[in-house]
């Protein structure tokens, strides 16, 4: 008779918070794979599960104490990594049977606790079939971190003290990452850090051999190459260094798509100032000007910040006649909330909750009629998109001014001989407030 193989343990995972927590569930995942684990579908399924938490605001805290206790209350075995494991007394407090709390990126910690918690069996791995990495995303599009950490200190922000100072990859590195991602079906590098503008600059003197040459660890010799490597490749979380101008040739090239993800957080120079952000908002101005010169397809996309400690009505007013000069393609919004161990908590001059509510609907009134405005504009435009979803009624796709999950889709009819990650040309027939609708041309 033959002898039955003991089956490989299996792990579930909950996913919270921004992208590089994605990147990072990604990479515990991929190397719990190659040790021989197994991946649960649902928490009932699991031997343990993994509950990667997000700590950047109260209310992301919040909400992964609520994950938590969900997957104690459904299944009782429970890891918890990520941002949040920097409050392991919180975690423990309100959760005293979670088997181990460990920090953001500490992958070596997390996959031993797995270890720990549900040990593989002798052979158990010969039950299952190696891959290259397993990916919390569709085929067609990944997330390619390029670097960990922060070296700034804005007043309202803890990602320092959760993830460090910034520590860049090896170009190299990240430039195989991306081909292999590339050769296991990526059409769209998404190009994710905390400040991707800082790339490089704490390895700077350490330059890389790659196809034959030399590459220097920064942003645009980066971006060039990356270029060379995938058919569409999106910058996200980039700081206004002056610097980030040496990109905009790239996206009139079409090496990189014209998209800027770039978090400007206010236009007041006060306000700037006591965020301990950068403050010349006039050269910003010039700067999207020169940018739509060289790029006129450009899409600018950013987040700002409302409410923020000392924020007067003079200050907020001066932030939506900035919107107007600015002309953003995409914004989104955040009403200020302390954050335990943000210096903005100490400011004087807290702005009342009533009022944080009426300035956030005002700007978001404010940029959803200019967005509304960019896409009237498109109709009747040929633009190219990547299909991310066929159904019967028809496509999902998104244009080059659209990221996933945040930006808008373009609603396809007839594009039932499409496929998930085509990238075709479609005629642009109607838009809404948000969306855009067509047809494609072949």
């Amino acid at each position: 008779m033959a002898t039955r193989l003991p089956e490989a343990p299996k792990v579930g995972m909950v996913s919270l918070g921004c992208p590089k927590n994605l990147v990072d569930s990604e990479r515990i995942l991929t190397k719990l794979r190659s040790d021989g684990y197994a991946m649960s579908a649902d928490y009932a399924g699991a031997d343990v599960v993994l509950v990667n938490t997000c700590g950047f605001l109260d209310s992301a805290k919040e909400e992964s104490l609520e994950a938590i206790g969900e997957a104690i209350a459904e299944n009782g075995r429970v890891i918890v990594t990520g941002c949040m494991g920097k409050e392991a007394e919180v975690i423990r407090a309100r959760f005293p049977n979670v088997l181990a709390v460990t920090g953001a990126h500490q992958y070596e910690e997390v996959v031993g606790a797995v270890h720990d918690a549900a040990p593989m069996p002798p052979n158990a791995f010969l039950n299952l079939v190696p891959d290259s990495g397993l990916k919390l995303t569709p085929r067609h599009y990944s997330y390619l971190k390029i670097s960990e950490g922060c070296n700034h200190r804005c007043a309202f922000c803890i990602i320092p003290a959760l993830r460090g100072d910034l520590v860049s990859r090896r170009p190299d590195a990240i430039l195989r990452e991306a081909e292999k991602l590339v050769e296991a079906g990526t059409k769209e590098l998404l190009v994710i850090s905390q400040d991707t503008s800082a790339y490089g600059v704490d390895i700077r003197k350490e330059p890389r051999m790659w196809k034959g040459e030399q590459i220097v660890p920064h942003m645009t010799d980066l971006a060039r190459e990356l270029g060379k490597i995938a058919p569409w490749v999106r910058l996200h979380y980039v700081y206004p260094y002056p610097h980030v101008d040496q990109v905009i040739p790239l996206m009139a090239e079409g090496l990189i798509l014209p998209y800027l993800d770039i978090p400007f957080q206010h236009a007041s120079p006060s306000v700037l100032r006591t965020m301990r952000r950068p403050a010349n908002e006039a050269k910003v101005l010039e700067r999207l000007k020169n940018w739509r010169s060289i790029a006129p397809d450009i899409t600018i996309r950013s987040t700002f910040v409302v409410g923020f400690p000392g924020e007067t009505e003079e200050d907020f007013q001066y932030l939506l006649d900035w919107l107007d000069e600015a002309q953003l393609d995409r914004v989104g919004a955040f009403r200020f909330e302390p954050v335990e161990g943000a210096a903005a908590n100490d400011l004087p001059g807290a702005v009342p909750e009533a009022v944080k509510e009426e300035r956030y609907a005002r700007i978001m009134e404010k940029t959803a009629a200019i967005s509304a405005a960019k896409l009237q504009a498109k109709i009747g435009r040929t633009l190219e998109v990547i299909v991310d979803e066929v159904e019967d009624e028809g496509a999902n796709a998104r244009s080059q001014a659209d990221a996933p999950e945040i930006d808008g889709t373009v609603f396809l009819r007839d594009a039932g001989h499409l496929k998930q990650g085509d990238i075709v040309k479609v005629e642009i027939e109607d838009a809404d407030e948000h969306d855009l609708y067509g047809v494609p041309l072949a």
